[in-house]
């Protein structure tokens, strides 16, 4: 009797979903490219698909300038541009799989979970031998109520419930149904999809280390779950900036436009309270000053707006591996008032550093009609940047 040859093990591929800003999580940077034990969130989800013998491609679902700062990432990757929604992204993967059969396997993971093991991936394909569709989740431990109006309600029965993680794995011709079928309709994940269309999608246990990285305090959770030990030092900047007051210009101060008789001179907006901001950062970076990268002497530098001195010192410390913790500004003027402006201005600096508003501190004061602010020549601001940045 002749044995039936056995059936040719189906091709792998995984989609890496990169696509995302990340501005929940107050970095000033996307998410992805923060720096987790060394190396960036996103190289973490890279290096585990990898190192995985099963998967034999894999598509980067990526704006350019993350593909780029990632460097080399391997032969069996591809780049897919994201799309607006996390559906979009999946569908634009998709087409860069076109030439696959219906039969393939894929796997579609978040970058923002950067504890990937060999174990889930092992537990999802051997559920895709006898599925269709299959997800990582984890029981949910806490007591649920529902919240009406911050207050709390009924409890939930949480013995029916689950935590739903990514990687999540289907047969490639299902995954490519459920996203036809879903043109009109929005999802949270695909697992969502490929049940509309009546088809089960079989539980595998997830794993606790891959919470999703949603805010900032989540790097301190995924370092505690991953064993990584970041030495942190604490660095202090401080930085100082003066402009004259001169007639019939624009008054511009922490981004803020201010109705004023006059503005300030300089050789860009001359935004006293962002240069003041900007030299901090810097200055805690020991990284030089304003006019280092900035000189006055560079004509593409005139009348520029100064959020773009900001920004760029901001990215500095991202580049670092760093965090600013606290910014603390004070304008010195005589007039205008500044105190009706404060709010926006706190606000603006926020927006600018990506950090949330209880970081920024803003504060004014006058000298009391003494030297040239009291003179109303002009306005000062000095300010102080704490910054958290990994020991070398």
């Amino acid at each position: 009797m002749t044995e039936s040859p056995p059936s040719p093990v189906p091709r792998v591929a995984a989609i890496l979903l990169a696509g995302g800003t990340g501005t929940r999580a107050g970095f000033v940077q996307p998410k992805q490219l923060e720096l987790l034990g060394g190396k960036p969130v996103l190289r973490w989800s890279l290096d585990a698909f990898e190192a995985h013998p099963a998967i034999s491609r894999g598509i980067l679902v990526a704006n350019g300038d993350v593909v780029t700062s990632m460097g080399a990432i391997g032969d069996r990757w591809i780049p897919a541009d994201p799309g607006a929604e996390r559906q979009q992204s999946v569908a634009n993967a998709l087409h860069a799989l076109s030439e696959w059969d219906d039969e393939a396997l894929v796997l579609v993971h978040d970058a923002a979970r950067p504890g990937l093991g060999a174990d889930v991936i092992d537990r999802l394909l051997a559920a895709l031998e006898t599925a269709e569709a299959a997800i990582p989740t984890l029981p949910v431990p806490d007591t649920l109520v529902e919240q009406v109006h911050g207050e709390a309600g009924e409890v939930v029965d949480r013995s029916a419930l689950a935590r739903v993680q990514t990687p999540q794995a289907f047969r490639l011709g299902t995954l490519r149904r459920a996203h036809a079928a879903a043109v009109e309709a929005a999802a949270t994940d695909d697992a969502q999809l490929v049940r509309r269309l009546g088809i089960p999608v079989i539980a595998v246990s997830g794993d606790a280390r891959l919470h999703k990285l949603t805010y900032a305090e989540d790097m301190a959770i995924l370092e505690g779950l991953l064993g990584i030990r970041t030495m942190m030092r604490t660095a202090v900047g401080m930085g100082y900036d003066v402009h004259r007051l001169v007639a019939d210009k624009q008054l511009w101060i922490g981004g803020v436009e201010i109705p004023h008789s006059h503005g300030l001179e300089g050789h860009s907006d001359a935004d006293v309270a962002l240069h003041a901001i900007t030299d901090a950062i810097l200055g805690a970076l020991a990284d030089g000053d304003i006019g280092d990268h900035f000189p006055p002497s560079d004509p593409q530098w005139r009348g520029a707006a100064s959020h773009r001195f900001l920004s760029f010192a901001g990215e500095r410390v991202g580049a670092r591996g760093g965090r600013i913790g606290h910014v603390d500004l004070t304008i010195i003027a005589e007039a205008p008032k500044i105190g009706p402006h404060r709010p926006a201005i706190r606000a603006r600096i926020a927006e600018i550093l990506a950090i949330p508003l209880d970081r920024v501190s803003v504060k004014a004061t006058t000298t009391e009609r003494l030297g040239f602010t009291g003179r109303r020549e002009g306005i000062a601001a000095q300010a102080v940047a704490t910054l958290e940045l990994p020991e070398n």
